[in-house]
């Protein structure tokens, strides 16, 4: 074999090793605190992936700033934010993010009325498993919350 072939084939092998082996991580930060957050669901090379992962939770000081950043994949398909109650049960609000936009820091720990409740972010529908889409799921509690008994993963 000749040294452009070796170093086509090395350069090859190399591009396969860079490729995320598994779903993309969501950042959240919140004052000092910083936490990435596995999905619960996610599309995998074509293929809907649920992930028994226990959605993390974060105790929040009153006012804190929530600034979410989603990775490179799924600012370009789109994303939005559903806003659910301390059970992850009950949808109260969604905020759409602009096409293409990596980071949303327009939340706060006051703009939901409960003083627990849940983060969803969640990409849109429509790539390569059709109606199924990830789904990063995020707790907070604000000083006098409570999340009782936190959902399960899956």
């Amino acid at each position: 074999m000749s040294r452009s072939a070796v170093a086509v084939l090395l350069l090859v092998l190399a591009g396969c090793g860079s490729e995320p082996a598994g779903p993309p991580d969501v950042d959240v930060e919140v004052g000092p605190q910083q936490l990435t957050v596995r999905p619960t669901q996610y599309c995998l090379d074509g293929d809907g992936q649920i992930y028994e992962t226990a959605p993390p939770i974060l105790e929040v000081s009153p006012g804190a700033t929530i600034e979410l950043t989603v990775p490179e994949p799924v600012a370009e398909r789109g994303w939005s934010v559903q806003v659910f109650d301390e059970q992850l049960e009950e949808i109260l609000g969604e905020v759409d993010v602009p096409a293409g936009e990596r980071v949303l820091d327009e939340i706060t720990t006051d703009d939901v009325v409960p003083p627990a409740f849940y983060l969803v972010v969640v990409e849109d529908k429509g790539g390569d498993c059709g109606e199924f889409s990830g789904a990063w799921p995020v707790g907070f509690i604000r000083a006098g919350g409570d999340l009782g008994d936190a959902p399960s993963g899956g």
